[in-house]
């Protein structure tokens, strides 16, 4: 069961509430984020080599979609997961026990900005990665399909 989330423009991200079924979650505290951070994992095929590979991932939702950052932790380069869903957006991921299909896409504009705020206040330290780099660090929406 996930959580019940707006359908209108405006939606916000939601953290998982108690009983919401998670992939994993980790406790982050020390790093500046939230105890029980909501994480999915997200699973790709590697654009040079083909093979499969899953990485785990904070996550919020919006819209019906789940969101994720592209952060690397404010490195000067995307994640190798960002590329590799860039070329091939069609992805797998795990929330909890329901694993699903989802088709990934970047955010962009208004839509971009609304939910980096959203995933900054989940997760502080995105404010502070976005200060360590010249990119502008990906905002990514997996529509389930």
């Amino acid at each position: 069961m996930r959580n019940p989330r707006s359908r209108t423009g405006s939606a916000t991200i939601s953290r998982s509430t108690p009983g919401t079924p998670r992939a994993r979650a980790c406790s982050t505290p020390a790093s500046g984020g939230r105890e029980d951070t909501p994480t999915l994992l997200l699973t790709t095929r590697g654009r040079r080599t083909g093979r499969i590979l899953t990485m785990p991932l904070i996550y919020g939702e919006a819209d019906g979609a789940y969101v994720v950052i592209a952060s690397k932790g404010g490195a000067p380069t995307h994640p190798g997961w960002f590329h590799n869903l860039t070329a091939e957006p069609e992805v797998r991921i795990q929330v909890g026990a329901e694993k699903m299909t989802a088709v990934a896409r970047v955010a962009d504009g208004e839509e971009r900005e609304r939910l980096w705020s959203q995933m900054a206040e989940l997760y502080p330290p995105y404010l502070k990665y976005q200060t360590r780099t010249d990119r502008l660090i990906p905002v990514v929406v997996l529509d389930p399909s």
